[in-house]
Formats: C-alpha cells, sequence, structure tokens
C-alpha cells in the first residue's frame, strides 16, 4: 500500500525508490536504491509533492521507511546516482523483492492511468487508496493483477522444462507458464497452457503457492503435476526447446528466490 506524504512529513533516514523510464536508480557503491536523508537529496526537492511512502505488508519489517518518486522521463544526467533494470536487482538482491517490485507495480499502474479509459480525461490520483479516479465520469480505476499459472510437470525422476524464446541466449530453462483467459479457471489454465506449448497432457494438479511478478503486474499461481500422456510438440512461437531433465542433472535454472526456481526444487525434493 502507498500512502502520500508531504516533504516535512519524511523522517530523517529512509530508502528512496526513484523510477527513471523503466529503470531504478541506485547507489553506485551499493547498487542497491539509495539511503538517504530527504535534506541531502536536493536535486530532487522539487518532486516534494509526489513522494508516496510504500507500507509494509503484513509479516514485513522494514529496517527502514521507503519513499517512491517517479522521476518518468525527465533528465537524470545530473543526480549522483546510476541507473538499473528492475530484474536485474530482483535477480542480485532478491530480498529487495517484494519491495521493489511493490512499488514498481504502483508506478507502472499511475504512468498508464493518467487519463480515463471510459472518457478519455484527466484523472486524479485518490489519496486514502491506491486508485485514479475520473472526476468527469466517475470512473475509477485500481492496479491491474494478471493472473498467469506456473506449473512444473514430473514424471519418475525428471521435469519437464523448456526455453523461453526471451531466454534463446542465455540458455535458462524453466517451468512452463502463461497468463489465465478470461472466464478460465486456474486448473483449466494449466491444462491449456500444457497442452499448448508442449502437447503433453497432465494430471495430479497440486496447488503450490503464489508470488506477485512485477513484469509488469502479474501474479504467478504455482502447481505441480504429474505428466499422464504425449509427446513433447512445442510452441515454436513461444518455446525454443523443451525436454525432460534427469533431476539430478539439470540445466540452467530460475534462481529459487523466484516461484520458477521453488517448484523445481520442490519437485526435487520428492526423489
Amino acid at each position: 500500500m502507498l500512502k502520500k506524504l508531504s516533504s516535512h512529513a519524511i523522517g530523517k533516514t529512509a530508502r528512496w525508490l526513484l523510477f527513471s523510464e523503466g529503470k531504478l536508480l541506485i547507489d553506485p557503491k551499493t547498487q542497491l536504491p539509495p539511503v538517504a536523508a530527504w535534506e541531502n537529496l536536493q536535486e530532487l526537492h522539487h518532486h516534494q509533492d509526489s513522494i508516496y511512502q510504500l507500507l509494509p505488508l503484513e509479516n514485513e519489517n522494514y529496517s527502514s521507511h521507503h519513499y517512491v518518486i517517479d522521476l518518468g522521463n525527465e533528465n537524470i544526467a545530473t543526480l549522483p546516482f546510476n541507473t538499473a533494470s528492475l530484474r536485474s536487482v530482483l535477480m542480485a538482491f532478491p530480498l529487495e523483492f517484494s519491495v521493489i517490485s511493490r512499488a514498481w507495480q504502483y508506478t507502472h499502474f499511475y504512468r498508464t492511468h493518467r487519463y480515463c479509459g471510459q472518457c478519455g480525461m484527466p484523472t486524479t490520483k485518490v489519496d486514502w487508496e491506491v486508485a485514479i479516479h475520473c472526476h468527469h465520469c466517475s470512473h475509477r480505476v485500481y492496479p491491474r493483477v494478471s493472473p498467469c499459472v506456473i506449473m512444473a510437470i514430473y514424471k519418475d525422476n525428471e521435469i519437464l522444462l523448456a526455453k523461453g524464446v526471451r531466454h534463446k541466449e542465455s540458455g535458462m530453462f524453466s517451468t512452463l507458464a502463461g497468463f489465465v483467459e478470461s472466464g478460465e479457471s486456474l486448473e483449466q489454465a494449466v491444462h491449456r497452457e500444457v497442452k499448448e506449448e508442449v502437447g503433453v497432457e497432465i494430471e495430479n494438479l497440486e496447488y503450490f503457492g503464489s508470488q506477485p511478478w512485477p513484469f509488469p503486474h502479474s501474479l504467478m499461481v504455482g502447481y505441480i503435476a504429474k505428466y499422464k500422456q504425449g509427446e513433447i510438440q512445442i510452441d515454436k512461437t513461444e518455446i525454443v526447446e523443451a525436454e525432460w531433465f534427469n533431476l539430478d542433472n539439470l540445466p540452467l535454472i530460475p534462481p529459487t528466490f523466484s516461484i520458477a526456481g521453488q517448484l523445481i526444487q520442490a519437485v526435487k525434493n520428492r526423489q
């Protein structure tokens, strides 16, 4: 959740989540979002009316306050920070995952809803909740969350992994995943995506867990399933390669801070 703030309400020490276009500004020494007092960030004082505090979720305990500023397309050459992709920071510092990913999703939401999707008039940010409101037609919009199923498929001592088009150069293999379609249950989406992407059928579907994923606003819902029948036939528009791997001899796979990595580890633990 976000809370609108004025500059005089900012604590002495805070971590700053500063977004410039699609990048995150980081301290060149720590490679993390900078920690600083507001008075030491003179270059940002013209943003004092657009500061938001990122409040912790249940069971989260921040060591410092977290404040969000969207710099948009502003020239940041004079700022004493470097820029980094969201994905690279999350991969290097997985403990920051929840904070940074939520801050980016809120930022992306506000950026893409400056005008009403119903009547086209400018919108206004709602102060008491994360939403935008159109005072012309009373249309209100909340942050978009896109449900996406992700599944680990196993048989005996093997797991089915695929290399997506995006990972063609990196060589990383991962579990299958896909967006849930309108009117479809999560379980129906799992069966459909598996059939579409690799041509096989599954059974014994088990819910595993979920994870928000900020690229740009997905909610990954994880499942483990047992192979039933069929030969691998890949959808070449989305997948470069798919095959069965022995669980004791896996290729390059996602890290375990991601739900894909956790699913693979969960299947390995069943041996």
